[in-house]
């Protein structure tokens, strides 16, 4: 367990690395002793500073939803970030790769929800009731610290969030079976990754189910309007000046966005 103080100079690296775009020396190599517990409370320290210099939380992330990248990293959960109004890019925009670290992309569904959800106990009908639409998304994420990372370091930078795209139809949740939407990366003209929705523990909802029921800890709901992006069902891929990044979820439609 690190100090109020250490926990305090995390964050510090995080909001610099994030102003400068130049990557930081990964905290568990500085502070092996760092676990969990502080990563998390580095990640709502640095959320808490962004607010208060205005910026607008509009939602969270889930990362790590996969059982392979699980026990790549040897953890037994996935994690979570939050989402800002700044992170927001409109669908087919173009971004500029100098805003980035190192940035990747991932595709998944995004929750729109409706009403409040609050854990514990909250399951998958609970999240499919308290949604009011489902979409498209690209994820931009990127990394303030250094590879190679570890858990610790990737929780510490918000879970690598960076940016969210959404686009192409949105669907009422009962709308089809959303364990079998699936989606094309590509970049360019190049199909990069291909996945399936039920690969995020099953059902992408119960990425969010776990999300109400992880911040329940904290007294914290998830609010009406708020997005979370469910998890991704692809491998993430880096993105270079010039390239044009897709992603086709075929009946629900496409979204994209070009780095220059």
């Amino acid at each position: 367990m690190l100090s109020d103080d250490i926990r305090s100079q995390i964050a510090d690296m995080v909001m610099e690395a994030n102003r400068t775009k130049i990557q930081a020396t990964q905290p568990s190599v500085t502070w092996p002793d760092i676990d969990i517990d502080d990563a998390y409370a580095i990640s709502s320290l640095v959320a808490e500073r962004r607010i208060a210099a205005g910026e607008k939380l509009i939602g969270h992330k889930i990362g790590l939803t996969s059982l392979a990248m699980q026990r790549t990293l040897n953890i037994d959960e996935p994690d979570y970030g939050y989402l800002f109004d700044s992170m927001a890019v409109e669908d087919g925009a173009t971004v500029s790769r100098a805003d980035y670290c190192m940035p990747r992309v991932e595709i998944e569904l995004a929750f729109v929800l409706g009403s409040p959800l609050k854990g514990p106990g909250i399951g998958l009908i609970d999240v499919m009731r308290a949604t009011e639409y489902v979409v498209p998304s690209i994820e931009i994420v990127d990394a303030r610290f250094k590879d190679p990372r570890k858990i610790f370091d990737t929780v510490s930078d918000n879970g690598a969030a960076a940016g969210i795209v959404v686009g192409g139809r949105p669907v009422r949740p009962d709308d089809l079976d959303l364990s079998w939407v699936g989606g094309a990366l590509y970049r360019n003209t190049q199909i990069e990754e291909t996945g399936v929705a039920i690969g995020v523990l099953g059902h992408p909802a119960m990425g969010v189910a776990w999300l109400a029921n992880r911040l329940s800890r904290f007294d914290t709901a998830l609010e009406p309007g708020h997005i979370v992006l469910s998890g991704s069902f692809t491998r993430p891929i880096h993105c270079n000046p010039g390239d044009t990044i897709r992603a086709d979820f075929g009946e629900l439609g496409s979204v994209s966005l070009q780095f220059d």
